[in-house]
């Protein structure tokens, strides 16, 4: 995979334009993690749901994630700076995604030890549905402002926020199947099986923040 480059040494109207619409990507996605959080966490442990409570904290994470990414996008218009902040973004983004994916793979090997049966509330289906819809075109806006900036740590913002659409996918999934089979163990299984994926997420973009190949 070839290594993106910043083609725009001195500010541009383009670079200008990418950068509001990042930065307004960035605000939008701040207000919509910090409801989508709250909600999930909520619901998610009154449904004693390790998905759901995962997927609230992957949005607790995914609200660090764009607030790097407002970081980086503020520090466009001083092109110095911009290697030094591409570097530390790709850092928190990875660390945020290592401690996701450590946190909800020990929440559901629990579960599963203790048969812990997760109960659907309408809220949380709610809230990971329309996370389903929402986050995959978010997720598409921002990599366009991405590939426009020719930024690795504004991929990787990019990265998380479609992540939030596989947790919502595993969430609906896992409650459905409890709730239609009795499959009591989907729940937890779904988000085990995830963990890897979030993990794999971390660790890529800690070895691209250390020179090796990025998080695009």
């Amino acid at each position: 995979m070839s290594t993106l480059v910043d083609p725009y040494p001195q500010p541009s109207p383009d670079r200008a334009r990418f950068v509001a619409h990042g930065l307004w990507l960035a605000y939008a996605t701040v207000v919509a993690v910090t409801a989508e959080a709250v909600v999930a966490l909520v619901a998610g442990l009154t449904a004693h749901s390790v998905a759901l409570v995962g997927f609230g904290a992957d949005s607790v994470i995914e609200l660090a994630s764009a607030t790097a990414a407002l970081w980086r996008l503020y520090s466009d218009g001083r092109p110095a700076d911009r290697p030094r902040v591409e570097r530390r973004t790709r850092q928190i983004i990875g660390a945020a995604f290592l401690a996701l994916a450590v946190y909800v793979a020990a929440d559901a090997l629990h579960a599963l030890l203790t048969h812990t049966p997760p109960h659907p509330t309408r809220l949380g289906v709610c809230v990971a549905a329309a996370a389903l819809v929402v986050m995959p075109l978010l997720a598409r806006a921002k990599r366009r402002v991405a590939a426009g900036l020719a930024s690795r740590a504004l991929s990787a913002d990019a990265r998380q926020t479609a992540l939030c659409t596989y947790l919502s996918a595993i969430v609906l999934g896992g409650l459905g199947l409890n709730l239609a089979l009795g499959w009591w163990w989907a729940d937890p299984v779904a988000a085990l099986a995830f963990t890897p994926i979030i993990a794999n997420e971390g660790i890529t973009c800690l070895r691209g923040a250390s020179g090796d190949d990025g998080c695009c």
